[in-house]
């Protein structure tokens, strides 16, 4: 019986590979990372797992975006958490000189929003 020989193709390992997907995207390729990896690499990114619940249409509106921004859902709510808070503090602190500067501070969307609710 005679081997058939089969041409190994190798894929660089390089930024541009593993952004165009064609390194790191098979599901076949997949693995769990040990608990302990896990934790680690939680703890390099400064990342901490949480339960939230958060309503389907919700989820389903992110996992569109996701798609158009060409990132998973969960990063795209990363994102959009951080600017919201980033936006909160700016607003706080304009607030703030205001009233140091004796200007009287504009009226706060978010409490707004809720005395409409």
């Amino acid at each position: 019986m005679i081997a058939k020989k089969m041409k190994k193709v190798k894929i660089q390992n390089t930024a541009d590979s593993w952004e165009s997907g064609e390194v790191g995207r098979d599901i076949k390729y997949a693995k769990a990372v040990d608990k302990k990896i896990g934790i680690q690499i939680d703890d390099a990114l400064g990342l901490q797992m949480i339960s939230i619940r958060l309503e389907k249409d919700l989820i389903e509106s992110y996992k569109l975006l996701g798609t158009k921004y060409d990132m998973g859902y969960q990063p795209l709510m990363r994102e959009a958490l951080k600017r919201f808070v980033e936006g909160e503090f700016k607003l706080i602190a304009s607030a703030a000189l205001e009233k140091q500067k004796g200007i009287k501070p504009r009226v706060n969307p978010i409490r707004k929003m809720r005395k409409a609710a």
